[in-house]
Parts: structure tokens; C-alpha cells; sequence
């Protein structure tokens, strides 16, 4: 008899929110067009630029490179929050008690926002009002806590201190921010894109853009040749397709980490929580008919391209949900990819001190569904009211060298010992593989990447990622070729899944 773990990975990995919902089917770009503002992006960061536009009287459109809400929006865990992990007592030091109260604001704002939007046009996405926890179960974290909740006081936040939750275990302390929320990602942002759509926006898939001419008006090019001509462009496309002269490739890093939607014996009242020490345990409840419930279990998080075996990080999720929640049944597990910015704030506003017809929004460090709602409040109100008020705080130009030097150095580094150990760490010439398992070797003198699958279909790929050189890794939990310099993922035939590379790898076989 199968036990649950091996149940479990014998079921396709697909995220609970995209196995829910309808698929998408808007129609490619097959014309030159002309807009006032191009959204390069289809998640919670484009969708949500573009509502708010459109009701400024802007016509908007939106491309995605595959289709909406399908990636980073489409494998969350949904949180809403202003609680993102102990970032307060860390923003203080950085930027000031007056620059993380209103880091604080703003998130709180957004999530008011997304409560707006729902009301107002009814939309059924399971949103509920939670309670949100960092907790601890160690004692040498009990002072950053209570320094947490001592600093999120003083900025208007509103933080608690616990020292019980409704868990089944016992914690040491917990931060707690009331009034925080949980939704269902795709039940909103499809109808977002609806009602986008309904009021003569503009929404195209399996369009990829890939680069941008800026002059008085800015001209994208798609990788099918076509043109879209805008007065503003938005890249909301996770990592930025075009750079822009930001650097943004050295400046920003990215982690993948782990989910899995669970039946279990275990219920809880609500509440969403996320462990404090590593490795990570974050957890939130999910509403099912007649009174049930899934528990969504996250973590074990770990660089892109950086692991020997992903699959052992939901085999640990697997076990932690056994033995802790008395998990029946795991029907959902997928993963994420988040980018954080070396200073940890992430990158919302020009591009550019000198490009200002161009933003980026990008770096939401896991915290995305606040963070991509409130870049679009900040960049409708650059592009309404010539300025916003936390724009200082999340410039993407800004320069801040000293709390960003330490990240800078160590993540740059790891990026070229990756490259040089790639190049150099020659696989052997071997084709022997068994079906549904892919390993690096050696094909006709190049280094290359091979996959059979269950029919015994063999796919060889050059594993040079056509970003910036790198040499991509084979990543047994989704079956893809992950890049561990900027976290470019192919699938087995070479094609893009996740940028910044827009070109497929090259096809051996």
C-alpha cells in the first residue's frame, strides 16, 4: 500500500488556484497596435495597474508572454498582508521611522484596496478577513519579535504580541497583525481581466515582448514582429524583459520555494501564519463546501538551480503535514519563484532616473498580492498626480550601497562561481537514462541536458541559458531546466517558462 508521500508525488505538480478555476483563452497580438499604456505582464502587479488606469481614463493593454494570472500569481499562497516577516524594526534602520511607516501605510492601503475592488463589483474569491502571525518556537527569537511589535506599534501598525496561538504545538511568541486578509489569487484576477476587458481594455496572450524604443513614445517589439506603440510602458513581468540600463540582473535574486494544498484531521478557526526560523513553515486555510477546509503549507525556500533534488522539499512538506496536521490527502503541490532586491525593498516606479516613460515593477520578496497592488497604486498616482508619496522609498534608481553591499557581493559572486563550475564540470558521455528522469551529460562534444519521459521520448537540449551564459540545472520536482545565475526555467524541450531569457534553449534531439 502506498504510503502518502508516494501518492503524492505520483499526482502532477499543478497549483490548487490554477486546478479551480477556467482557463484563459484571449487572443494573441496579430497586428501592430497603438495604446496609451502597454502592461507587459498578466499577474496581480499588471491586472491590477491596469483597473486602476482604465478608471483614470487611460486606454491600457495588457500582453503576457503565456497566459494570465498563470505564473508567480498563480502559485502564491495568498496572503494579503502588511506583516512581511520582521520588516519594520529592519525598514527603521534603513530608511527611517518616517520611510517604514509609510512602507507600512501603503501596504495597509492595499489591502483596503483589494476589499474595495470585491465589494464594488462583487466578485467571489473567498476573501476573508485573518489575523496574520510570525511566529517562533525557539527562545533567542523571542527579542526580535517583541522588538517587531514594539516598532510596528509606533508606526500605527497594528501589531500584537502573543505567546499562544491556535496551532497544535506550542510557540514561544508570535507577532500578530489584525486585520489581514486571504483570497482565492485566480477567482479575483479573472474577473479582474473581465471587467478590464468589458470596459474597452485590451488583454493579449502568447505575446512576448522583448525589447523597448524609447523617444517621445515608446515602441515594444514582440518576438512574433509586431509593434505596440504607447506613451507608457509597465513591466510587470516578474523579472524585468527589459533592462533599461537598471542592472536589475545584479541587483535583484531569486529563491524557489514550496506549497502543498492538504486534507487533513486537523482544523483550524483560522489565521494565517509563517514560522520565523528556517526552514520556513507558513500556513493559512482555504474554504471547501460544507464546512471543510484545505490547509496550504509553504516553505523550504532555496536558491534557483541551487538544490540537488527539489522533490525532497515536498517530500519534507509532506512529512511535516503528516506528523503535525495529521494530513488524509495532499490533491494539490506546486512551487514559486520570488525575486528579492539586495536591500530588500522592492522595485516599483521609472526604471530609470532618465527613462520616465518606462516603470518596473519587481522584487516583491514572497509578498506579492499587497506589493503588486500597491505598485499599481503608486504608479497610477506618478502618472495622474506627477508624483507619489512613498516613491522615494521604492524607486527603482535609488542607489543605496551600504545596507546593499553585503547581498550585492555575495549573491554577484554566487553568480559567477556558477558560471565558471558550469563551464568547467564537464558530465559524461551517457544517454542512459531511465523515463521520467533528466541528467546533464555529454551529446556528439557539447554539454547538454536529456530527459525521456514515460513513453520513452528523449529530449536533448544545449543547457547554455540564452540569458547570460550560465549553465541551467535539471529540477527533479518540476521536471524543468532552472537557471542558477538569474533563474531562467525551461521546459524539458528547451522552451521558456520563466524569464529573463526570452529565447528557448537550443534542441540537440
Amino acid at each position: 500500500m502506498q504510503n502518502l508521500i508516494e501518492k503524492t508525488l505520483l499526482k502532477p505538480v499543478e497549483s490548487y488556484w490554477i486546478g479551480t478555476t477556467p482557463s484563459t483563452d484571449y487572443p494573441s497580438l496579430e497586428e501592430n497596435i497603438k495604446t496609451d499604456i502597454l502592461i507587459v505582464g498578466g499577474g496581480i502587479t499588471g491586472l491590477t495597474n491596469a483597473y486602476l488606469l482604465q478608471r483614470e481614463g487611460f486606454d491600457v493593454t495588457v500582453i503576457d508572454s503565456f497566459r494570465i494570472a498563470m505564473s508567480t500569481s498563480g502559485h502564491t499562497t495568498a496572503k494579503i498582508t502588511s506583516l512581511h516577516d520582521l520588516k519594520y524594526s529592519s525598514l527603521k534602520e534603513k530608511i527611517g521611522i518616517e520611510g517604514a511607516k509609510r512602507y507600512g501605510e501603503i501596504n495597509e492601503k492595499a489591502i483596503s484596496l483589494i476589499e474595495t475592488i470585491i465589494s464594488e463589483n462583487n466578485i467571489h474569491c473567498d476573501f476573508s478577513h485573518q489575523s496574520n502571525y510570525v511566529y517562533t518556537l525557539e527562545d533567542r527569537y523571542l527579542q526580535a519579535l517583541e522588538d517587531e511589535v514594539k516598532t510596528a506599534r509606533t508606526l500605527g501598525l497594528p501589531a500584537d504580541y502573543e505567546t499562544s496561538l491556535e496551532l497544535p504545538f506550542q510557540i514561544k511568541g508570535a507577532v500578530c497583525f489584525k486585520n489581514q486578509a486571504q483570497f482565492h489569487p485566480r477567482k479575483y484576477l479573472l474577473e479582474l481581466a473581465t471587467l478590464i476587458v468589458q470596459k474597452g481594455g485590451h488583454i493579449f496572450e502568447n505575446t512576448t515582448a522583448i525589447d523597448i524604443h524609447e523617444d517621445k513614445e515608446c515602441r515594444t517589439s514582440t518576438r512574433d514582429g509586431f509593434t505596440i506603440m504607447s506613451s507608457k510602458v509597465i513591466i510587470a513581468s516578474h523579472f524585468p524583459f527589459y533592462d533599461g540600463g537598471g542592472f536589475f540582473s545584479a541587483r535583484m535574486y531569486p529563491e524557489r520555494s514550496y506549497a502543498l494544498a492538504v486534507k487533513a484531521k486537523v482544523k483550524l478557526s483560522g489565521g494565517m501564519y509563517i514560522s520565523y526560523e528556517q526552514p520556513t513553515r507558513s500556513l493559512r486555510t482555504h474554504p471547501l463546501e460544507e464546512d471543510e477546509q484545505l490547509l496550504i503549507i509553504g516553505g523550504e525556500h532555496h536558491k534557483t538551480g541551487k538544490d540537488d533534488d527539489e522533490r525532497e522539499h515536498y517530500i519534507n512538506l509532506i512529512k511535516y503535514a503528516e506528523d503535525t496536521y495529521s494530513a488524509l490527502e495532499v490533491p494539490y503541490r506546486w512551487s514559486a519563484q520570488d525575486y528579492t532586491a539586495m536591500n530588500e525593498i522592492p522595485f516599483i516606479g521609472h526604471i530609470t532616473g532618465t527613462k520616465l516613460n518606462i516603470f518596473i515593477a519587481a522584487a516583491y520578496q514572497k509578498w506579492g498580492m499587497t506589493t503588486g497592488t500597491v505598485s499599481a497604486m503608486i504608479i497610477r498616482d506618478i502618472l495622474t498626480k506627477g508624483k507619489s508619496e512613498v516613491e522615494e522609498i521604492f524607486k527603482p534608481s535609488r542607489f543605496t550601497p551600504v545596507e546593499s553591499a553585503k547581498n550585492f557581493v555575495k549573491e554577484n559572486l554566487d553568480v559567477a562561481k556558477s558560471l565558471i563550475s558550469g563551464k568547467i564540470n564537464m558530465p559524461p558521455e551517457d544517454v542512459d537514462i531511465e523515463p521520467g528522469e533528466g541528467k546533464a551529460l555529454m551529446y556528439n562534444g557539447h554539454k547538454a541536458g536529456a530527459y525521456k519521459d514515460m513513453d520513452g521520448n528523449l529530449y536533448i537540449v544545449d543547457t547554455t541559458c540564452k540569458h547570460l551564459g550560465c549553465e541551467v540545472h535539471w529540477n527533479s520536482a518540476e521536471h524543468t531546466w532552472d537557471c542558477p545565475c538569474h533563474a531562467s526555467r525551461y521546459g524539458v524541450d528547451g522552451t521558456v517558462i520563466e524569464g529573463p531569457a526570452l529565447k528557448p534553449l537550443d534542441r540537440l534531439l
